[in-house]
């Protein structure tokens, strides 16, 4: 499978695991299962056990952060080991563990890394601190789709799509005519498009607080970081009025592949606690504005390039770039020189799944 494995994957919100419950969730190719063990850490385990492969989600937690088999009753901790044998005289084969993932909690995201344990990077974790619940009101939102992960990349890289794609809800007739600026820093890909003079549709007037009529200047900036943890800052203020002067929604999106032409698309509405009072319900009700886009327009347009690509690759096929593709294509070209740069590294763990 084409994807690095020395990096950290979102595998879902913080509020999505307990103690109680387990949870099966296919990321970069491995069957896992999640929970939190007694401590309150989440744990991920290699969704089999040993014995008889059975998908260990289908068992139960039997108490102190224990997954127990519900074919033959093996428990496993959240390392993985076998702690208890309910057969015979109890002895434990010393075969008998399963893979357990690094996982790393940080401001309501948990993520986990598929590699090598021992090259299990903290400081490699994407920087989402300005969406932690202590300065922003915070609504979440996951949802599967039939398509490529770097495919969802490119669609957020390239806003030019939402005058078209969304043209009742997020879009309006001076988006794709903005000009975007590309940077880079190190294996950052920032893109910043900075819309003037924009008639702004009825969602973005009533989220941003725009009266009727009022003409406004519309930034955009999108952070990317390899493989595809993304974060948009959205600001609106008044036409011709200095940035500061406006009003600030964060959103991100983190795509972390099912497959090679499946992915969990994790995403956000943040509001900043010191701008928006009332930002609790704000966030929730536009995140559930944001489904309609996501979830007719968006969704149903990536799985039907999925369908179209199927399992050619992406270059062979010769795209036509235009001017709104640069920040797209730059993070594709980083994302395969790592690709490129682990497999010579040969730090890529023999898998067999």
């Amino acid at each position: 499978m084409a994807f690095l494995q020395n990096r950290w994957y979102m595998a879902g919100w913080s509020d999505e695991f307990s103690s109680t419950t387990l949870i099966a969730r296919t990321l970069v190719g491995w069957p896992l299962v999640l929970f939190r063990n007694e401590e309150g850490e989440v744990c991920a385990l290699h969704d089999r056990c040993p014995h008889r492969f059975a998908p260990l989600h289908l068992g139960t937690l039997a108490g102190a952060g224990r997954v127990q088999c519900a074919y033959h009753g093996l428990e496993f901790d959240g390392t993985g080991r076998c702690v208890h044998n309910p057969h015979g005289d109890g002895r434990i084969p010393a075969a008998a563990v399963v893979r357990s993932f690094p996982v790393q909690e940080r401001h309501g995201m948990v993520w986990f890394w598929p590699g090598s344990p021992e090259l299990a990077d903290l400081q490699a974790l994407p920087d989402y601190s300005c969406i932690d619940e202590e300065l922003c009101h915070v609504s979440r939102g996951h949802q599967h789709v039939k398509a490529n992960y770097v495919l969802e990349s490119d669609n957020i890289l390239d806003l030019s799509h939402v005058q078209f794609l969304h043209p009742g809800t997020l879009g309006s007739g001076a988006v794709s005519a903005a000009k975007a600026e590309v940077s880079q820093e190190g294996e950052t890909v920032h893109c910043v498009r900075r819309v003037q003079s924009e008639d702004p549709m009825p969602f973005v007037r009533m989220h941003f607080q725009l009266a009727q009529g009022q003409l406004a200047d519309r930034w955009m900036d999108v952070r990317w970081d390899p493989p595809a943890s993304m974060l948009l800052t959205v600001t609106v203020a008044q036409a011709g009025h200095p940035r500061d002067t406006g009003r600030t929604i964060r959103i991100p999106h983190v795509f972390t592949p099912e497959s090679e032409s499946t992915t969990h698309y994790f995403f956000a509405s943040c509001f900043e606690k010191r701008t928006y009072p009332d930002g609790a319900d704000r966030a929730q009700r536009h995140l559930e504005g944001l489904l309609t886009p996501f979830l007719t327009e968006d969704a149903p347009m990536l799985e039907a390039q999925q369908q179209v690509i199927g399992d050619a690759d992406f270059w062979s096929l010769k795209p036509v770039l235009l001017v709104g593709d640069a920040a797209a294509v730059r993070a594709r070209r980083v994302l395969d020189g790592l690709l490129l740069k682990e497999r010579e590294a040969h730090h890529i763990p023999v898998t067999s799944i």
